[in-house]
């Protein structure tokens, strides 16, 4: 696996699950990183400098040497071919990439709704907006992945872990906190144990740091 000369930087928020992927990705390959914190409530993801890194003033945003990368399913892409390529991490056939893509779109579509935003207002102690309809969106898709779950160990079937597992079990992993009632996914429960087991695995912070007080 080709070594890098130097740390990574993350610019992140910590409670962010979108943040989190990257994060355990960096630490399952034992790719050194910085993680640098951002409050967006106090819009440092919109100040100047950190426009220049990324200007949508998103986060997650991974600096490698001269590369500057946003997206967190791209990052993940980027990480595994440059970090680990030919691993397991990423199918190398057609079929499995089409699948992996599927999950993707499911992290980066149903997962937020569903899970990261009643979630997070939960966090945050404010009211989920739409519950009723976040709730729907999130069991919706958590029977989806109970059911592809069964029989196997992970989301694509192989015998290793994958990038579908990790763009997945972020906010999966918390899906309580949106409200979801987990006992009823027992498919789910075994696969979110077998990750956090993986050597290297780092969990996702579940509380809201409060914000930073201004100097007196």
């Amino acid at each position: 696996m080709p070594t890098p000369a130097h740390a990574f930087t993350l610019y992140r928020m910590p409670v962010s699950g979108h943040c989190h992927r990257v994060e355990l990705m960096l630490s399952l390959l034992g790719l050194p990183c910085e993680l640098v914190n951002l409050d967006l409530r106090k819009g440092e993801h919109r100040t100047p400098s950190f426009l220049a890194l990324n200007p949508l003033g998103q986060v997650p945003v991974l600096v490698d040497g001269d590369t500057v990368l946003s997206d967190s399913n791209g990052i993940l892409v980027y990480l595994v071919q440059r970090y680990a390529p030919g691993s397991a991490w990423m199918p190398q056939d057609p079929v499995g990439q089409a699948r992996l893509q599927r999950w993707f779109s499911l992290a980066a579509g149903l997962l937020v709704p569903g899970v990261a935003t009643p979630r997070y207002a939960t966090l945050a102690g404010r009211p989920v907006p739409d519950r009723e309809g976040a709730l729907a969106t999130g069991k919706r898709l958590l029977d989806y992945m109970e059911g592809e779950l069964q029989g196997r160990s992970w989301l694509l079937g192989g015998a290793e872990p994958t990038l579908a597992d990790i763009a997945m079990v972020s906010y999966t992993s918390q899906a309580h906190i949106a409200g979801l009632p987990m006992a009823e996914y027992p498919r789910i429960g075994a696969w979110v144990a077998r990750l956090q087991a993986l050597p290297g695995y780092v969990p996702l912070a579940d509380t809201l740091a409060p914000p930073a007080q201004e100097a007196a």
